[in-house]
């Protein structure tokens, strides 16, 4: 596990989804930390909508309060950030 930069990773998410598992999951091998909402619980759909007026599905991430997306763009956004540390000078 590589210790990353991030400050905090924050995901809102719902029960029973793959995609909010698979981005908790991801975070813990990057050395991410971070906070895991889930809905009806922490939050509803109309603070979520507030929040992020563009989201249609689970989960919702930002780092470092960037809003990055959702699952696919938080491994691209990490990966990114990873390429760039890697080949600074």
């Amino acid at each position: 596990m590589t210790e990353t930069n991030f400050i905090h990773a924050k995901i809102w998410g719902k029960p029973m989804c793959p995609y909010c598992d698979r981005a908790k999951a991801l975070c813990q091998k990057e050395g991410i930390k971070y906070t895991y909402h889930q809905l009806d619980e922490d939050f509803t759909r109309e603070e979520l909508l507030e929040m992020f007026p563009n989201a249609r599905t689970f989960p919702q991430i930002t780092v470092d309060d960037i809003h990055v997306g959702g699952y696919d763009d938080l491994f691209k956004f990490i990966r990114t950030h990873i390429y760039l540390e890697n080949h600074e000078e």
